[in-house]
C-alpha cells in the first residue's frame, strides 16, 4: 500500500468517517443476552473469515515499517554517506522493546493480580494492570501490592460496556470521570474497554498514554488497526499499540495450543525495532495450563537480552523525550536527559536499509 500521508493509516481512517460501525453497535447490544459458549461459538466460525482481511494484514502489517525505512534510505542516499546517524528507537542501545500489560476484567482477574505478579518476577519482568474503576469491587491495599512489586496501575475506561466512544456526547460524558479516576489513582496510562477508540478523539484523553490501538487485529469487535510497530502522538498524548494478538483471541477464538503467534510476531518485531505489547487477562489464565503458557512466552521473552523491558508509563515518557532528542555535528545526542539516549546507524546492503548501534 502506498502512503501518502501516514496520519491516514494511524489515526484508522482508511476505516472511513466513523470508525463505530453498525455491526459493532449490534455487537454490544446482543451481547449481554447470548450465552458465553455461543458467543465463543459463533466468533470461532467467522475466525477465519476475518483472518482473510488484507488491510491491515494480519498477524504482519509491514506497511508502515517499509514507509519508515524507505525515509531513512531516502535521507541516508542525500546525505551522500555511507552511514546515517540518527536517535536510536529505544535507549541503551536496545535493538526493541517491551511492555506486559494486564486489563482486569472482573473478580477473578481481581483475585488472580499477585498469582501472576510472582510469577512475572520469576523472570525479572514488571507489568503494568489496567483496572474498570466502576465495574467490580477493588479491595483496599491491592494497588499498593502491585506499586510495591514494581509495577503499574492504569485506568481501564469507567465500566466496561463498550459505550465509551458509542456517541460523541458519551465520550464527554465520561471524560470527567476518566480525569477523576487517573488523579485518584495516579495513573499515567488509559486503555479502552474492548478496545474502542475514535483516532479522532483520543486527544482529549487527560492521560500521558494511551494503548487501546491495534497495529492490525481483525478479530475485535472493532477490527482493523493503527498499522503501527511503534509509539506516535495523538496530540499529547502517547499511543502505545497492542501489537501481539490477545490471549483470549489466541486460546479461545483461534484455539491455538501454544504461543507459535506470539513467538512468530515478536522476532518479526525484534528485526524491526518494534514494541512488543501483549495483553494478558488475569481473568483467562486462572487455569494453570493457560498460565503456563504465558510462563513459556515469558521464558522466550527472557532469552533477548537487546531488548529494553520496561513499564508502558517508562516507554511513553522515553518516546516523548526522543521527541526532542538531535544528532549534533559531532555525530552525539543532543539535548538528552532521564533515559540512555545512543547514536543509531543506518546504511545501505544491496539495497536495503540496515540499522546497527
Amino acid at each position: 500500500m502506498t502512503v501518502t500521508d501516514p496520519d491516514d493509516l494511524l489515526y484508522e481512517r482508511y476505516r472511513g468517517a466513523s470508525n463505530r460501525s453498525r455491526k459493532l453497535e449490534a455487537y454490544y447490544a446482543l451481547k449481554p443476552f447470548v450465552p458465553r459458549r455461543l458467543q465463543l461459538a459463533l466468533r470461532r466460525a467467522y475466525a477465519p473469515r476475518q483472518a482473510r482481511a488484507t488491510f491491515p494484514a494480519w498477524p504482519f502489517e509491514s506497511t508502515l515499517v517499509e514507509h519508515r525505512d524507505a525515509q531513512l534510505l531516502a535521507r541516508l542516499r542525500a546525505s551522500g554517506g555511507d552511514r546515517l546517524p540518527f536517535v536510536n528507537f529505544w535507549p541503551g542501545g536496545k535493538r526493541f522493546a517491551a511492555v506486559l500489560t494486564h486489563d482486569v476484567e472482573g473478580p477473578a482477574g481481581v483475585a488472580n493480580v499477585m498469582r501472576v505478579i510472582e510469577l512475572e518476577r520469576r523472570y525479572g519482568f514488571v507489568s503494568s494492570w489496567n483496572f474498570v474503576a466502576e465495574w467490580y469491587p477493588i479491595p483496599d491495599g491491592l494497588f499498593e501490592e502491585v506499586r510495591a512489586a514494581g509495577c503499574e496501575i492504569g485506568l481501564h475506561g469507567i465500566r466496561h460496556d463498550g459505550k465509551l466512544f458509542s456517541t460523541r456526547e458519551t465520550f464527554e460524558d465520561n471524560l470527567p470521570k476518566i480525569a477523576h479516576y487517573v488523579k485518584a489513582w495516579d495513573v499515567a496510562g488509559f486503555r479502552s474497554p474492548a478496545t474502542g477508540r475514535n483516532g479522532a478523539w483520543m486527544h482529549e484523553l487527560p492521560v500521558e498514554y494511551d494503548s487501546s490501538f491495534p497495529d492490525s487485529d481483525p478479530f475485535e469487535p472493532q477490527p482493523g488497526g493503527c498499522c503501527s510497530i511503534m509509539p506516535f502522538f495523538f496530540g499529547d498524548v502517547v499511543e502505545l499499540p497492542i501489537t501481539l494478538t490477545q490471549d483470549h483471541t489466541v486460546w479461545e477464538i483461534l484455539r491455538s495450543p501454544g504461543i507459535e503467534l506470539w513467538r512468530r510476531k515478536t522476532e518479526w518485531l525484534r528485526r524491526h525495532h518494534g514494541l512488543v505489547n501483549l495483553i494478558v487477562h488475569p481473568d483467562y489464565v486462572v487455569e494453570q495450563p493457560y498460565l503456563d503458557r504465558y510462563e513459556a512466552f515469558l521464558a522466550h521473552l527472557a532469552e533477548h537480552d537487546d531488548g529494553w523491558h520496561a513499564l508502558p508509563r517508562d516507554v511513553a515518557r522515553w518516546w516523548r523525550q526522543r521527541e526532542g532528542l538531535r544528532i549534533d555535528d559531532r555525530g552525539a545526542v543532543e539535548g538528552q536527559t532521564g533515559f540512555e539516549a545512543t547514536v543509531a546507524y543506518a546504511s545501505e546492503r544491496e539495497g536495503r536499509l540496515v540499522v546497527a548501534p
